[in-house]
């Protein structure tokens, strides 16, 4: 990777382990982004379609944040060509929000577009940054050829509208996924506490469409005593998504991660537990709100199948997906966490008989005795590291 050599127009690598305002930027315009999507997944009634379509546009959507996640974690964004780079980034995730809505209703191409320009400078700057290493070249050209099959299906599919469309963005999802992952996560040199740091943000970034969800939900229904007393259930589910993650396990997973060099077996661990695993909490967490949104504005109605599929099997593999996690930074499984995510699935079809806010009370309560017993019961974690 090139060093900083007096020029600002050399990429320099990162020598501190701070979150600049400038990531904190991009992560504002990709909370639109985030927001289009659910507004796509609840518009009118929910189906299977428009949830799977949700799901789409949030796998691409994280792998167009993830890979700045890797490059910021990497090169000083206050270097002017990682600088100039983000800023055009902006315009692109801003244009790219815009068309989520309409993204299988005509504006397919204008995401792909902007989508495209976001790949491309992911590639860029991934050469530019491996300057003579011939393996990190070689992962830079799995990602180029990634990033290239995948606009290439996102472009063929806006074009042929339909079911082609989904079945050639679905693809685009799998091509720009699985060909990087080919090589490996060769040549980088991350800052660790850094990308810990930035997917931790990033859950915080998602659990808040749950609460902009209560908002939203309670604004549609009129405040009153009960919708403000269903609030504050809900606002205590989202207490509980948080406790789950960040009490003790989000720590020692940094810790492990930072205590591994640098290298191929870091880079490793960073992809499968930070770009793979928080990808499936990310969207985990935004279909959750879904939920949330429905049990507020209907509290009296069940939910249908499709929503409480989203909203307890969501949380079902939010829990699956944080046992994954703490198993492998600290190599114990977390039992309660294991059987709390068996009872959300046993939930699904209970949830399609129950009134909304009987979900929604049965599903904070569970997750807040959760949080009490790890915080009364479990042994922290924070200074574990696995051998």
């Amino acid at each position: 990777m090139s060093e900083q050599s007096g020029s600002r127009f050399v990429l320099a690598a990162r020598s501190d382990d701070r979150v600049f305002p400038l990531e904190l930027l991009l992560d504002v315009v990709f909370v639109f982004a985030i927001s289009q999507t659910t507004e796509l997944v609840i518009e009118e009634e929910p189906t299977w379609l428009s949830l799977a379509s949700g799901l789409l546009m949030l796998a691409l959507l994280w792998r167009g944040w993830t890979g700045f996640a890797w490059l910021t974690s990497a090169l000083d964004p206050r270097n002017a060509v990682t600088r100039i780079s983000i800023f055009v980034s902006l315009g692109a995730f801003l244009l790219l929000a815009v068309a989520i809505p309409s993204a299988f209703n005509g504006m397919g191409l204008l995401f792909a577009g902007a989508y495209a320009v976001i790949r491309i400078i992911h590639v860029v700057l991934g050469w530019m940054a491996s300057g003579g290493d011939v393996r990190f070249r070689a992962t830079a050209g799995h990602n180029a050829i990634g990033g290239a099959v995948a606009v290439s299906l996102l472009v063929a599919g806006a074009i042929v509208h339909g079911p082609t469309q989904y079945v050639l963005w679905t693809l685009a999802v799998l091509a720009d996924y699985l060909i990087p992952a080919g090589v490996g996560a060769i040549g980088w040199n991350l800052s660790a506490s850094h990308f810990a740091e930035r997917h931790a943000l990033i859950i915080i970034l998602a659990l808040g469409e749950s609460v902009l969800a209560i908002g939203l939900g309670t604004t549609h229904t009129g405040v009153s005593p009960e919708s403000a007393a269903l609030a504050t259930v809900a606002v205590c589910l989202v207490v509980g998504l948080w406790s789950a993650y960040f009490d003790g396990t989000a720590d020692a997973a940094e810790h492990r991660l930072a205590s591994l060099p640098p290298g191929p077996r870091q880079n490793g661990m960073a992809r499968f537990n930070y770009s793979l695993l928080h990808l499936v909490m990310f969207a985990a967490d935004i279909v959750v709100s879904l939920g949330v949104f429905t049990a507020l504005t209907e509290p009296t109605a069940p939910l249908s199948l499709v929503v409480s599929t989203a909203f307890f099997g969501g949380l079902a593999i939010y829990l699956l997906t944080l046992v994954l996690f703490r198993w492998r930074t600290t190599g114990d499984v977390n039992r309660r966490r294991l059987a709390l995510a068996v009872v959300m699935v046993v939930l699904i079809p209970i949830g399609t008989v129950l009134s909304g806010w009987m979900s929604l009370l049965i599903a904070a309560a569970l997750m807040v005795l959760l949080m009490v017993l790890q915080r009364t019961v479990l042994t922290p974690t924070t200074s574990t590291v696995a051998p």
